[in-house]
């Protein structure tokens, strides 16, 4: 296992021996648990960890004499290394929180040590549902997007159009399982069928037989539950066997840096739902030119901008609780609403959730993009008490916290 030391950030003030007596060396140690070589490195990776360094930069000003080391890492998408990373961070390099966390099943069981060992889980770029349904805990907090929201209102959005008949491609790991079944649920509600599905491992680079059998399946939806490397090529090669003139395609889970990927000719006219774009508003704006600056001029994904602001509001309520026992902390996150550059007005909920409002966008033509990640044009804005599933309906099991 390898892990790099990514930042320092240092702040100094006579008072802070006093004021934070229970932060060992008045110093917040977080780690950025992510994907630097897989197939979500562009959607979070270097630029993940660039981020979570901003949020220290950003926090050194009103620090009030804390220091902020951030670590990274690469968890390879494996389980069992994500895990044995995160313990080492905990047990050997007093690792307080833990930020990013893409792959849902790593994020599912860093949560679970985080709650074991009483510190916190960032989950700013997991996706599944389960980390504030089943799955939740008084130590995390998930940020930005989840299952339910991807899957909710994709379904809602194309129910307008009367597209109810629905065939999947999905991921077979905990990302693809939550978003086929957050997105049957909302499709069945409204009326809609699940007509097929075709499960493929994480990875997938041949497409051909599962969309030879949505073509043949009578379905007026190719819903893709994957994201990053498995989406990108699952769209290119609908192209290339004529699935696109017959069937919609719903990306349930896609974003900026797959967009680039993909180039505005093959993805123009895709809708889908997002937390964050750069170029949303002068805010969201500035910080991401802060960010490309530091990115060789990459614009940052939604993931990203999870990543500075979770971390940014964690260590702004370590700070005011004056410790990093993990649920204390949460609790002052929850305490405190938030208004984020970035995403706005945002509530934390009991459950761990951050409820803020989302974005249905589609893809520019290319003629309409007038510049380099000049990608998305905003189509509607949904609010966020519509778009996160309510707390109720998570079923957050509240009585095992005591």
């Amino acid at each position: 296992m390898n892990w790099v030391r990514a930042a320092f950030v240092f702040a100094f003030l006579p008072c802070a021996a006093s004021a934070f007596a229970q932060i060992p060396g008045n110093t917040v140690k977080v780690g950025v648990l992510t994907d630097l070589s897989g197939p979500f490195s562009d959607q979070v990776g270097m630029g993940s960890v660039v981020a979570a360094e901003l949020a220290a930069d950003d926090f050194a000003k009103e620090s009030q004499g804390l220091t902020v080391q951030i670590l990274s890492a690469d968890h390879q998408n494996k389980p069992d290394v994500g895990l044995g990373i995160a313990r080492h961070w905990v047990d050997e390099d007093g690792v307080a929180a833990i930020v990013d966390l893409p792959n849902s099943g790593i994020a599912l069981a860093v949560a679970n040590l985080m709650r074991d060992k009483h510190r916190t889980a960032l989950a700013s770029s997991s996706l599944t549902s389960d980390l504030t349904g089943k799955a939740c805990a008084p130590t995390t907090v998930q940020w930005v997007t989840d299952t339910f929201v991807q899957g909710n209102s994709t379904v809602q959005a194309l129910a307008q159009r009367n597209l109810k008949r629905w065939y999947f491609l999905a991921v077979d790991y905990a990302l693809g399982q939550a978003l086929e079944r957050d997105a049957t649920a909302a499709l069945v509600a409204s009326g809609g069928t699940a007509v097929g599905v075709v499960r493929s491992p994480l990875g997938t680079t041949d497409f051909s037989s599962p969309l030879l059998s949505a073509q043949s399946s009578g379905a007026s939806v190719l819903a893709l539950a994957s994201t990053g490397a498995d989406m990108i090529n699952a769209i290119k090669q609908a192209g290339e066997f004529g699935v696109t003139p017959q069937m919609t395609i719903a990306p349930l889970f896609i974003q900026l840096s797959d967009v680039q990927a993909l180039g505005l000719p093959i993805a123009k006219g895709l809708q889908f739902v997002e937390a964050f774009y750069w170029d949303l508003n002068d805010k969201t704006r500035s910080w991401s030119q802060r960010f490309a600056a530091k990115m060789g001029g990459r614009m940052p994904t939604e993931d990203h901008a999870g990543t500075y602001s979770a971390t940014l509001a964690y260590l702004r309520a370590v700070r005011d609780a004056g410790t990093l026992e993990g649920k204390r902390v949460v609790e002052r996150m929850k305490a405190t609403p938030v208004d984020d550059e970035l995403f706005g007005k945002v509530v934390i909920r009991r459950d761990g959730r951050a409820v803020h409002d989302v974005y249905l966008f589609e893809v520019k033509t290319p003629a309409e993009s007038k510049a380099p990640y000049d990608d998305y044009k905003l189509v509607a804005t949904i609010p966020g008490e519509k778009a996160f599933r309510s707390l109720e309906a998570g079923s957050c099991p509240f009585d095992s916290w005591k």
